[in-house]
């Protein structure tokens, strides 16, 4: 009531009134629901009337058949009877790819190759072996994450390439959450796996000097290269000894792998500024060659009186040594050299195999993105563990994935990064005993 004593016609706003016809809606189609599950019962209880008079059927006993049967199809008709599992032909959109990958059908094996890169059993082992490392414990203020979301999100991570504030969404982490989970699962992986890397021994190490023999180079115990991980321009670092001239910015990783493509050594950290040869006499395999620890199998006999404990195969970026044979290189050359050149060049084609399968697989390190620079060699030691892994118990590798289409339309192969060096430099080791050694091999191959 007003001063002088007239009602007051309150007006509703826009949005009132249309909370108003949604509450009404709302109340219309529950009571049409309610009216149909009615008519429904009633046409139910007058068929099994018309049924019990034609057969005379204990009116007890059938009615609790019919009221199951009604039960059932109420509940198919609103929806929630349960529904067959879905085949692998039907792609599901269940709410990001951590819930996709919890989905137990027949696309689950391939959809975990297709995010992951391994199978589902090969995950199941790699996150019960990183649980111990991954654990944490609940908190008054939190419920931690499980093991197998951190270890499928870190795998993720490195399989895609993608960014965190992209790849975090796909598994309803923040950002925060997904730098961390990356980080424990670098850790872990080193501590789970610490001789996955390794120079093999025993059995393994027949197998692999077996393989080489085959190719024309007895007591060769691998190939050694190089390759670059591209980045950002680093932070915290002078970005002068990082930039190429292809003007990117990388990080030098030296690997050595057998004819299997198993990683056998790696080494990396340093900036795109060091030479090949600079790289490995910083290297652990410098200091065990020099010290005579690095190939302690028996010593084979060549031709010429030349006797080799052992050696690795290298490209022309490494001057010839004494555990490091090169191809002779130039125009003019002997036909012996010629088909020494040729099977040296087959046999270290396995290094480049597997760095197209390393960084195929693993796509964060085929493609410039912006890192941690304390934690990246850490990372790529991880994924040549996962490259061993994957090796080890036979996932294949897809061919499609070394390519790509650019910019332009036209699909190329994708730049693995390995690229030679413009200048020149000596080991303090090339003596001529390194090229008696290579002599001493093509003079092999041509008696053969």
């Amino acid at each position: 009531m007003d001063v002088n004593g007239d009602a007051v016609h309150d007006t509703l706003s826009k949005a009132e009134r249309a909370a108003v016809a949604a509450a009404v809606n709302l109340i219309l189609i529950r009571c049409q629901l309610q009216r149909t599950e009615g008519r429904m019962r009633a046409a139910i209880r007058a068929r099994r009337k018309k049924t019990l008079q034609s057969m005379h059927v204990d009116e007890e006993g059938s009615g609790a058949i019919c009221d199951a049967v009604l039960q059932v199809c109420y509940a198919k008709g609103c929806g929630t009877f349960p529904r067959a599992k879905p085949r692998w032909w039907m792609k599901r959109r269940t709410g990001g790819v951590w819930e996709d990958l919890r989905q137990c059908d027949d696309a689950t094996e391939d959809y975990f190759k297709k995010k992951l890169r391994i199978s589902p059993r090969v995950f199941r082992e790699i996150a019960e072996a990183l649980s111990p490392f991954l654990q944490q414990r609940v908190t008054f203020y939190k419920e931690p994450l499980q093991p197998d979301l951190i270890v499928a999100y870190a795998l993720y991570r490195w399989a895609s390439g993608e960014m965190y504030e992209s790849g975090t969404c796909s598994f309803g982490i923040g950002r925060k959450s997904g730098l961390v989970a990356v980080r424990d699962v670098t850790s872990a992986l080193l501590s789970a796996y610490p001789d996955k890397i390794s120079w093999p021994t025993g059995l393994q190490k027949e197998v692999v000097l077996r393989a080489f023999a085959d190719k024309g180079f007895p007591n060769c115990h691998g190939c050694i290269d190089c390759t670059h991980i591209f980045i950002d321009k680093p932070s915290n670092c002078p970005g002068e000894d990082y930039y190429d001239r292809k003007r990117r910015f990388s990080v030098q990783a030296q690997v050595v792998v057998d004819l299997n493509l198993c990683v056998l050594d790696v080494f990396v950290g340093y900036p795109r500024s060091c030479h090949d040869v600079r790289i490995v006499h910083l290297s652990s395999l410098w200091a065990c060659a020099e010290a005579g620890e690095l190939f302690t199998g028996p010593p084979v006999m060549l031709p010429f009186g030349v006797c080799t404990n052992g050696y690795l195969l290298g490209d022309n970026g490494y001057p010839p040594s004494e555990w490091v044979v090169v191809p002779y290189g130039g125009l003019s050359q002997h036909p012996s050299e010629m088909r020494f050149d040729n099977k040296q060049k087959t046999a270290r084609g396995a290094v480049e195999r597997a760095f197209g399968r390393l960084k195929g697989m693993w796509r964060l390190f085929l493609r410039s993105h912006k890192t941690n620079m304390e934690t990246l060699p850490q990372q790529f030691v991880d994924v040549c563990i996962l490259h061993n892994i994957l090796i080890d118990t036979g996932i294949p590798f897809d061919d499609n994935l070394l390519w790509e289409v650019g910019p332009d339309g036209v699909r190329r192969n994708v730049d693995l990064g390995m690229h030679r060096p413009l200048r020149q430099m000596c080991m303090e080791s090339s003596t001529g005993h390194a090229l008696i050694l290579q002599d001493a091999l093509a003079e092999r191959m041509g008696t053969q």
